[in-house]
């Protein structure tokens, strides 16, 4: 018996980088394009891709390096988009730590989400010529923000657009600056040339792909509207987030939707640049073997895809400046475009 019902799950409770998905819900684009979507929030993130991999669930969200790591670990999932790329991930660190170099990480406290960060840290210590035993590692889950303002730990691995702006809040709360957070990128530490595997996809099991693509093309071409229309009125877009999501409707929330903005995928592809940046990385760090071929496909989208990005480096740089100007200022910042909006319009 077929049905329309897709069950898709989140990567983690809901954020401002999660628009496209509940926008797509409250303006009827899944109705429209005849699917009923139930988006669900896990209680634990590490099981996303244990119940997607396993046909509890038919779709949902995962990092990059997540997503290779769960097929080479024999659940099979492919990426068929991507929704958030490339946002800048790093050890995030206050200015009271005395943490200035990846080296002087030894004798602290890191935090850090789960296994592939722990993983990250230790293979960072060797290019550094440290141990892993040289610092102490603490599991903080998507806390790292917290466990650093309660002096849990001395740092942590995290995102420049959500617990980098929970840390600035806080030092700005304390009347500090938002300078005395400060983040050692993870990218630029091990040489990769980019941020990517944090990249946050769009997956499914295998079988759902195959036996279901008219409902994957479906669902691509709801959010693929969706995010349209955040790119084109971002303002009026996360009014009707708020609406639908009243949670959303905080200042904290705000701020990480105006630093999410300029990482949002215009045409929610696979990049396969990335992929294979990222594939030769997991590599490396042993997380799958060495004859493994990244599982995405761009196979299910049915529109014009934009040009391959000529200087992935030099735009890198030029987001982490708009970042920088956002930090201070406020606004948003159209990641192609780099068009500005007022944060007062907010």
């Amino acid at each position: 018996m077929t049905t329309n019902k897709i069950t898709f799950l989140l990567n983690w409770e809901a954020t401002p980088y999660h628009l496209p998905i509940f926008l797509a819900q409250s303006r009827g684009y899944y109705q429209r394009e005849g699917i009923e979507v139930s988006i669900l929030e896990p209680t634990n993130p590490s099981d996303v891709t244990a119940l997607i991999g396993s046909g509890k669930v038919d779709m949902g969200l995962k990092a990059m390096i997540h997503t290779l790591a769960a097929k080479a670990r024999g659940y099979p999932v492919t990426s068929f988009g991507s929704l958030l790329n490339e946002p800048f991930t790093g050890l995030l660190v206050l200015k009271e730590s005395g943490i200035k170099d990846f080296r002087d990480i030894k004798g602290k406290r890191i935090g850090y989400v789960g296994e592939f960060g722990k993983i990250q840290l230790d293979d960072l210590t060797s290019k550094f010529g440290m141990k892993p035993s040289d610092y102490t590692a603490i599991r903080c889950g998507m806390n790292i923000a917290k466990y650093m303002i309660s002096g849990e730990i001395d740092g942590g691995i995290g995102i420049e657009c959500m617990q980098q702006v929970e840390l600035e809040q806080w030092l700005v709360a304390q009347g500090r600056p938002r300078s005395d957070v400060q983040m050692l990128r993870i990218d630029r530490l091990a040489n990769l040339g980019c941020c990517c595997f944090c990249t946050i996809l769009y997956i499914a099991h295998d079988d759902f792909i195959a036996k279901h693509p008219e409902k994957i093309k479906a669902f691509l071409r709801a959010i693929h509207s969706a995010t349209l229309d955040m790119l084109n009125d971002p303002v009026q877009a996360f009014k009707d987030y708020i609406h639908f999501k009243p949670e959303m409707g905080t200042a904290l929330h705000r701020e990480q939707y105006e630093r999410c903005f300029a990482y949002f995928s215009h045409d929610i592809s696979n990049v396969p640049r990335d992929w294979n940046k990222v594939t030769a990385y997991s590599k490396r760090l042993n997380i799958i073997p060495q004859d493994f071929q990244p599982n995405c496909t761009n196979g299910y989208l049915t529109w014009q895809l934009d040009p391959d990005e000529k200087d992935p480096m030099g735009k890198q740089e030029a987001i982490a400046e708009i970042q920088d100007t956002i930090k201070e200022k406020g606004g948003l910042f159209n990641g192609n475009a780099l068009r500005y909006v007022e944060p007062e319009d907010l």
